[in-house]
């Protein structure tokens, strides 16, 4: 197995994460391509260390930066965000590794589906947003989805070899965040500083607040819906405040089935990156005797109601969780530059649903429009309650 790589938002948590891997199995990938936003400055050391083929830099602000810096290296520079969806759609790529962050990481995602390009999914965003058009062009062109979240990498796991009509729920676990035990009257004031202080994980500043409000197991039941195909009433969360048991899925004879491991995603990166094999790695393995118990508990989602306005917005269908993503995404920027309260964020998202028009048609320029009007109506609500 050698496998070419499309790494796509290369300069990010999962994109660093990616690269590190990539280094310490240099017989197994190969790195052909590297894409960031802005961060021009990473991108160029990533590129001057892994010398891949081609580079894009999506801000284009940034070309001439990134080509005098890489000069004379044989690298191809490109910029713009049509080049991105290009490159994750181009010729000799085995893997494409979807890890921009947000709904900015549909459109390259959607190009990789309709290529038959094999897609490293990291960015749920694009299943939360489009994925019954995704799904629909990945069963043409007969794409593989290989799930990066630890939930959906678990489950995978927990469904292999298995018929689809043994499966009778799937089960994702959640952390809780840091705010599990935190009593409601408190959450109105806690910080920025202290949602990011997430306790199993190190993530992004975006997903980091998602996992704080719930919102990103909201996301990732959408997802785990698209992924694999089950009905939102047939999936559940658990609170797992140990985070060793990633997911697992209920089968018709009793039988359970659940994946464990570390809270660390070098794990589900290795996992897709290598499917349907398995490697060596030097990770910690998870030891059950220092560990003692593991505990459950049922998600409180009068404390945490981004949870329930992601299922609510999954059963509505259409362009409503291209909706609720966008309000989700505004409202989580203002957070975390302190303009709102952190009960504002499902307040915003709450908002925008109520005001978004319902459209079933799934293409592209649909969820352009849903993400255009809904980022619009976040702004005015975040100006109404935003904190003086």
């Amino acid at each position: 197995m050698h496998k070419r790589l499309a790494i796509i938002g290369s300069t990010g948590s999962i994109g660093t994460q990616t690269l590190g891997i990539v280094a310490r199995y240099p017989d197994l990938f190969t790195v052909s391509v590297l894409t960031a936003g802005s961060n021009a400055e990473l991108l160029m050391a990533q590129a001057r260390l892994c010398r891949p083929e081609k580079v894009v830099i999506g801000n284009e602000a940034f070309y001439e930066v990134v080509k005098t810096g890489l000069s004379g290296l044989g690298i191809e520079v490109l910029a713009g965000q049509k080049a991105v969806e290009e490159v994750a759609a181009s010729d000799g790529i085995d893997t494409v590794v979807a890890a921009m962050v947000g709904f900015a990481g549909l459109r390259p995602t959607a190009a990789a589906v309709a290529a038959g390009r094999e897609v490293a999914l990291a960015n749920k965003e694009t299943l939360v947003v489009a994925g019954e058009m995704i799904t629909r062009t990945a069963a043409i062109t007969g794409t593989k989805l290989l799930p990066v979240d630890s939930e959906h990498s678990a489950i995978m796991q927990c469904l292999n070899g298995e018929p689809e009509s043994s499966v009778e729920r799937i089960i994702l676990t959640a952390s809780g965040g840091p705010f599990r035990d935190t009593p409601a009257e408190r959450l109105a004031k806690v910080t920025p500083l202290e949602a990011l202080r997430h306790p199993n994980w190190t993530m992004g500043s975006k997903i980091t607040i998602d996992s704080a409000t719930l919102m990103n197991k909201g996301l990732e039941v959408i997802e785990a819906h698209w992924l694999f195909g089950t009905p939102p009433d047939r999936i559940d969360v658990l609170i797992h405040p140990q985070s060793i048991i990633h997911s697992m899925v209920q089968f018709t004879d009793g039988s359970l089935k659940a994946q464990l491991g570390v809270p660390d995603m070098r794990l589900p990166i290795i996992y897709a990156l290598t499917y349907p094999e398995r490697v060596l790695t030097e990770l910690p393995r998870p030891d059950l005797a220092e560990i003692g118990s593991l505990t459950f508990g049922e998600p409180d989602t009068a404390r945490f109601r981004c949870l329930a306005l992601a299922r609510t917005a999954l059963k509505a269908g259409g362009n409503i969780p291209c909706a609720l993503n966008a309000a989700n995404e505004v409202a989580v920027a203002a957070f975390l530059l302190e303009q709102i309260g952190f009960n504002d964020i499902a307040g915003t998202v709450e908002h925008v649903l109520g005001k978004t028009v319902f459209n079933s048609e799934a293409s592209l320029g649909t969820y352009a429009e849903t993400d255009s009007t809904s980022r619009r109506l976040a702004d005015d609500y975040i100006n109404k309650v935003k904190k003086k």
